[in-house]
């Protein structure tokens, strides 16, 4: 039964929004009684009279004592400003109050997350692990921050066994982003070619914390191409069999890798039931529609060459103004077009849309996903998609 938090006097306007009973709450300190006397508690809804700056501080203390209650924010006014800082502080979702729809739609996305966290693991003799790779279309995105800190929360949220592979193999810096200096990497793998084992891929990785593994690129940037692309192959092969879930962080560039000889031996010469491409999207360079539009193009081509479910994720929410506004466009084609029409007309903006559109209609992605290396914010949704993927709820039909 989800706690309200809002006095009785005002409560009314929220619990239409809120399917079934709740308990109610006058203030935070209140419902935070009522969530220690009940452990099996998953969602909070905070009501307008509770002060934001208090609200904000009770939903980042739960993120680390509960992180699989939910929490959601109901204001009289929303704007961009408060969502940043409402995802940065862990809330789940803001919503208008007297927007009902708005209201059952956000408690039912946070219990569907409560679900996929608390899920039990899948038995480990008849899953082999999930594969997802992080492309990104240049440098400076934030790839390898993201590729590491998704390790960290599937290593967190209930996945036992995460490796985070670097495939950068000239200039991989998963292992300084992290400080580790690392014994052994994959040219290591060199001498056990073609009859590589878990015990021979075991000697090659690099713990980071419990649960959490490396395998990482060479120290010598012309060591990379010594590496053949069937020994990637190979070893992810052997991982899947080691790990719940094996995320790669590739090139900088992505036309290095989707498009070399190795891209396909990530993804089609492992046919995992589930597996998932994570194309990552700067906030910071999608600011305007028309390079909005360009990104989600090298994205959809990334997906066309690896046949594979695609989860576009948006890096940096916590340093460019309009990622909000960038969210609004990735699932609304109206909004899409709205700021379009700011900076093109006629045939351009003609062009623009029609694209646009075909890309939504072609139901390429399941929208955007706004993350913060920085904060890591988003996390808990973006593991909650994956798992979603990864027990097929999403497959990627072969042409």
């Amino acid at each position: 039964m989800p706690i309200l938090c809002e006095p009785a006097s005002s409560a009314g306007e929220l619990l239409s929004g809120i399917d079934g009973e709740v308990r109610k709450a006058d203030t935070l300190a209140a419902a935070a009684k009522l969530l220690d006397s009940d452990p099996n508690e998953t969602l909070v809804v905070i009501g307008p009279r509770a002060v934001t700056s208090d609200a904000f501080a009770f939903a980042a203390a739960l993120r680390l004592a509960r992180p699989a209650v939910g929490v959601i924010l109901a204001r009289r006014e929303v704007d961009v400003t408060l969502l940043m800082r409402a995802m940065q502080s862990g809330v789940r979702d803001v919503v208008p109050v007297g927007d009902d729809a708005a209201m059952a739609a956000a408690c039912r996305r946070s219990y569907e997350v409560t679900r996929r966290m608390l899920a039990p693991p899948a038995d480990e003799e008849s899953a082999p692990g999930q594969i997802v790779t992080v492309f990104a279309a240049k440098g400076g995105c934030g790839k390898t921050m993201l590729a590491v800190n998704l390790g960290v929360a599937l290593a967190r949220l209930g996945v036992r066994r995460v490796c985070v592979v670097d495939l950068d193999l000239s200039f991989g810096d998963v292992a300084i982003s992290v400080q580790l200096d690392p014994l052994r990497t994959i040219l290591d793998a060199l001498p056990m070619a073609g009859h590589l084992d878990e015990s021979g891929a075991a000697s090659l990785l690099t713990r980071y914390q419990p649960g959490l593994d490396m395998l990482l690129a060479p120290v010598t940037p012309g060591d990379a191409e010594k590496i053949p692309p069937r020994l990637v192959g190979e070893l992810l092969a052997v991982l899947r069999g080691m790990y719940d879930f094996v995320v790669i962080d590739t090139p900088g560039q992505v036309e290095l890798f989707a498009f070399r000889e190795s891209g396909p031996y990530v993804a089609q010469g492992l046919r995992a039931d589930s597996k998932a491409v994570l194309f990552l999207i700067d906030s910071l360079v999608a600011s305007s529609p028309t390079n909005f539009l360009s990104l989600l193009l090298l994205s959809t081509s990334v997906q066309l060459r690896m046949e594979l479910p695609l989860l576009q994720v948006l890096s940096k929410t916590d340093l460019a103004r309009n990622a909000k506004e960038i969210v609004k466009w990735g699932g609304d084609a109206y909004q899409f077009e709205e700021a379009l029409s700011k900076t093109k007309s006629g045939d351009s903006y003609t062009f623009y849309t029609q694209v646009f559109r075909a890309l939504k209609n072609a139901s390429i992605s399941t929208g955007l996903f706004p993350v913060s290396g920085y904060t890591r914010d988003g996390f808990i949704s973006l593991v909650g998609e994956l798992s979603r993927i990864s027990k097929g709820g999403e497959e990627f039909e072969e042409s």
